[in-house]
């Protein structure tokens, strides 16, 4: 697809245009600048931006989007009764079509939010996918290695590596252990073997509650981050999911590693597993991204209530109004995601890098008067300011419409009744 946007303002990620275009081409930035003299393409659209805004897209760097069933369902409970009492025993009635709506399902939600990417660590990742391929959207897929058999975990993850290789240019797929509680020594042996052999990165549930870290402390005498860290899980790097409680000898062990780091602070609250360290890893130099987690968490899809809890949180808890500032915050939503998510030429909107961006309506009460755009974005900015939202240079949401190859309505649908299903209704 040929496309024109003019007359648009345009924040790259490294700099501002105040009005300028940007043309796509076959799933690529083909020219992002000023206003240019006209060159007669073939374009199969041209749309006129009327000074409104365009960003890089935001990557959801950690999320479980099949969980959309349980919105709103286990509320208001701590992390372990919630997750051993209230998830795991209905995600066990999950099939592989289940997922593929529920994912469906969500994938609405994070185009209506301006994202254009997620990384998933759930299960029935081929029907995940699938949802996503479909759609038009991307998927950074992680494996969540959970305890098992030997033989069982290295099929699981060798036939993924196989068979994500073949779902196109959309779709990612990387090695992830779920959590240190719920593996045995010898799973986690497995997965580190698994992962020398093939020189590739590992991602993990880490360090997310304090019940976490002491039992860790308890089973190993060592801390979470430590313990895999000493076991080889990150000796190719990797990412730590949430890594609301390390130690600094944990810092330290991921810091020597490369491992990136991804905050999710509204699921993080609502669980009230507390508040990561963000701007201490910052000026350690991690590279920091942000997630949703997953929508029984969270309970939402939403980049801007992310944004605005990280740079929020950190000022409050730390009595420093001047940490974590618009454009910081901007950054690790879209290409700090990117870097963690292992996204090729995904960062920034600039010649040659993927056509993945948003355009947001600055013509609405909430992002005027306009004394800088992008503190807008990230302290008044809100979905309803999302006007369009580009994945590989197709525009898959535009002023609250969906083109993501099924009908919308038919989706809620198949998900309403996958849940009542699930939840014997």
């Amino acid at each position: 697809m040929m496309l024109r946007i003019y007359n648009a303002k345009i924040w790259t990620g490294n700099r501002f245009i105040d009005c300028g275009e940007l043309w796509t081409e076959d799933g690529r930035m083909r020219y992002v600048g000023d206003v240019s003299p006209l060159i007669l393409l073939p374009w199969d659209r041209e749309i006129n931006a009327n000074g409104n805004l365009i960003i890089p897209s935001f990557k959801n760097a950690h999320a479980h989007s099949p969980m959309v069933f349980l919105r709103s369902y286990a509320d208001d409970m701590a992390l372990n009764d919630w997750l051993f009492r209230q998830v795991f025993p209905r995600e066990d009635k999950l099939t592989p079509d289940d997922c593929y709506w529920l994912t469906r399902l969500a994938i609405l939600e994070y185009l209506s939010s301006g994202i254009s990417a997620v990384s998933d660590m759930y299960f029935h990742l081929n029907s995940i996918a699938d949802a996503c391929v479909d759609s038009g959207f991307r998927n950074a897929m992680i494996a969540g290695v959970t305890d098992g058999k030997r033989e069982d975990i290295e099929k699981t993850l060798s036939d993924g590596i196989s068979a994500f290789s073949k779902k196109g240019e959309l779709i990612s797929y990387g090695l992830g252990l779920h959590a240190e509680y719920t593996n045995s020594v010898d799973s986690i042996k497995t997965l580190v073997e698994f992962a020398r052999e093939r020189k590739m990165p590992v991602s993990a549930h880490l360090c997310e509650t304090k019940s976490e870290v002491e039992g860790c402390v308890q089973r190993y005498g060592k801390t979470p981050g430590v313990f895999l860290a000493e076991n080889g899980l990150f000796d190719f790097g990797g990412t730590a999911y949430h890594f609301v409680h390390p130690s600094d000898a944990d810092v330290d062990a991921l810091r020597e590693r490369g491992v990136n780091v991804v905050t999710c602070p509204a699921s993080n609250l609502k669980l009230a597993s507390g508040i990561a360290p963000v701007k201490k890893l910052l000026d350690r130099g991690f590279n920091v991204a942000i997630g949703t987690d997953g929508p029984a968490s969270n309970n939402c899809l939403d980049m801007f209530r992310e944004m605005f809890l990280v740079t929020g949180l950190q000022k409050g808890v730390l009595s420093d109004p001047s940490v974590l500032g618009g454009e910081t915050v901007m950054k690790m939503a879209t290409a700090n995601g990117a870097e963690a998510m292992d996204l090729k030429c995904m960062d920034t909107i600039e010649a040659g890098n993927a056509a993945d961006f948003v355009m947001l309506d600055i013509r609405q009460p909430n992002m005027q008067p306009i004394n800088n755009a992008l503190k807008n974005v990230v302290y008044a900015g809100s979905k309803s300011n999302v006007l369009m939202t580009v994945v590989n240079g197709i525009i898959r949401y535009e002023k609250g419409e969906y083109s993501v190859g099924e009908d919308v309505d038919r989706i809620y649908s198949e998900c309403q009744r996958i849940t009542d299903r699930i939840l014997e209704r």
